[in-house]
């Protein structure tokens, strides 16, 4: 009878020590117009600095007044942004014809992000904060454009088509890891 109860609870810690769907997951997205990074990509090769209106951008579905998680740009945020502090660069012309413009450009960033979470290994050593280990997927987009006197005069991006990583942490000490100058604070 002994030796049962003994199998048992081996049995069920080793149940619970494996089971990797009671670890913690999440995700942190913002609301797009896209569904991948490619949509995201192709939306931005469409737009044609000098030929894009603006009517038209927002018929393709980048008003930035309607999309969510877009930052309008004002005449400081692009000098700080787009202007270097070194006279000897050339900016790009769509760049000057927007300074030029002053008030009559507008300018706005488009920044997408999905990335999803995952927490593995095992339960129990992720529990007693032995071991934690983390995988992180997904991806991101952020894109730029200029807009004077009604019609695109330049656009720039940067994403990550693949994010990619993993994280481990790990505590000798486990749960009493953290206990020293915090722990004994309370004393």
């Amino acid at each position: 009878m002994r030796l049962a109860r003994v199998m048992l609870a081996l049995w069920a810690s080793s149940l619970v020590a494996a089971c990797s769907s009671m670890l913690p997951h999440g995700q942190a997205h913002t609301d797009r117009p896209w569904g991948s990074y490619e949509q995201a990509r192709q939306a931005y090769v469409s737009i044609e600095p000098g030929r894009t209106t603006f009517a038209e951008l927002r018929a393709a579905g980048l008003d930035p007044t309607a999309i969510p998680n877009v930052k309008l740009l004002s005449y400081s945020d692009l000098l700080r942004r787009l202007v270097p502090p070194t006279a000897d660069i050339r900016l790009d012309p769509g760049i000057r014809e927007c300074l030029n413009a002053q008030r009559e450009c507008e300018g706005f960033e488009v920044v997408e992000n999905h990335v999803t979470q995952q927490r593995v290994g095992n339960f129990l050593m992720d529990f007693l904060d032995f071991r934690r280990e983390t995988h992180t997927t997904g991806w991101n987009f952020d894109m730029v454009v200029l807009v004077a006197r009604g019609r695109v005069v330049y656009k720039t991006w940067s994403g990550e088509p693949t994010v990619s990583r993993d994280s481990s942490t790990r505590n000798p000490l486990g749960p009493l890891q953290g206990f020293g100058a915090s722990g004994l604070g309370r004393f």
